[in-house]
């Protein structure tokens, strides 16, 4: 069984930054990949920002609408990922979900608010 844990999520005003984690109950490099992925009230989840497993070290991709804002990376003890969201905007308001895929099963969070908010 394998559990996620994410937290980071608060209000925040335009313009504002967050860090975003997600703790893992095993190390992220036994990951296939991992992702944050968020839900919108009214839209589908989509994704944010993933990094996939290659050798020994990761590639990461972005949604369009985080490009050059967010970031995403892991530990160096490889059991936490990250997601550093600048510049945040009101469209960015949603519930964050990480989610860490292994040999074909995927495995969620429980999610973590963020409001971007004046």
């Amino acid at each position: 069984q394998v559990q996620l844990v994410e937290s980071g999520g608060g209000l925040v005003q335009p313009g504002g930054s967050l860090r975003l984690s997600c703790v893992a109950s095993r190390s992220i490099f036994s990951f296939d990949a991992a992702a944050w992925y968020r839900r919108a009230p009214g839209k589908e989840r989509e994704l944010v920002a993933g990094i996939t497993r290659r050798g020994l070290g990761f590639t990461t991709n972005y949604a369009d609408s985080a490009k050059g804002r967010f970031a995403i990376s892991v530990d160096n003890a490889k059991v936490t990922v990250y997601l550093q969201m600048n510049s945040l905007k009101p469209d960015d308001t949603a519930v964050y979900y990480c989610m860490a895929g292994l040999q074909g099963s995927n495995y969620w969070g429980q999610g973590t608010q963020v409001t971007v908010s004046s």
